[in-house]
């Protein structure tokens, strides 16, 4: 007898995408999160996502999910882990694709089966439904490890910045405090930045800057790795 399409004699999972948006305020790193509308854990703070369509892959459907839940568009994400553990939802089988992403702090709002969306710093995130904090952690984790490889932080801050925007950005992300002088002369060794104007005026106005993106893809050729 011919199986019939997606029925099988094996048990299988179903399978979601959660995915962890951080922003940055200019002083503190956050984590974009929605207060779920239905059960379970209805009235709970959790990561968005949902489950993934038969039609989409995963970053499809992490796409999907964060537009429909937050109105949020456009965001750079990557796959950083998939978490398996037989009882982490309460509903079935449930495995879920995690995904991470840098964004630049904007309005959001609550849709689909999330009543609201919010953006939390990281230091006053509250108990998540599921295994939310596991994979917050994770995610946190993982982004500071990439952002010694990879210029990361960049995408969290205007295209021209001051020193001390992408000190303040650097601080958040890896929870330290840096003297500035020798932060500047890191980063004028590595040559990562162009400066944009002269002279400061007599308002003592900062200097800006922007990412040199030939300077990086130069650097990690050559096996990148910032250290402070």
């Amino acid at each position: 007898m011919e199986e019939l399409k997606y029925c099988y004699k094996y048990p299988h999972p179903s399978v979601t995408t959660d995915c962890v948006i951080f922003g940055f305020d200019g002083t503190k790193l956050k984590v974009l999160l929605i207060e779920r509308g239905i059960e379970p854990y209805k009235g709970r703070w959790a990561l968005p996502g949902g489950f993934l369509r038969m039609d989409e892959d995963a970053m499809q459907g992490a796409l999907r999910e964060l537009k429909e839940e937050t109105g949020l568009e456009g965001a750079y994400m990557r796959q950083f882990h998939t978490f398996t553990t037989p009882d982490r939802d309460p509903r079935e089988r449930v495995i879920t694709i995690a995904h991470y992403a840098l964004v630049r702090l904007q309005e959001v709002a609550g849709g689909d089966d999330a009543a609201r969306a919010s953006w939390f710093s990281l230091g006053k995130v509250p108990a998540l439904a599921f295994d939310h904090d596991q994979i917050l952690r994770m995610a946190t984790h993982e982004l500071r490890r990439q952002i010694h490889f990879e210029p990361v932080g960049f995408e969290l801050l205007p295209k021209q910045f001051t020193i001390k925007e992408l000190q303040s950005l650097y601080e958040a992300i890896l929870d330290v405090k840096f003297d500035r002088r020798n932060f500047y002369k890191k980063m004028q060794h590595l040559e990562l930045l162009t400066q944009i104007n002269g002279e400061p005026n007599e308002r003592k106005q900062p200097f800006y800057f922007e990412f040199n993106a030939e300077k990086y893809a130069e650097l990690k050729h050559k096996g990148f790795r910032l250290e402070f």
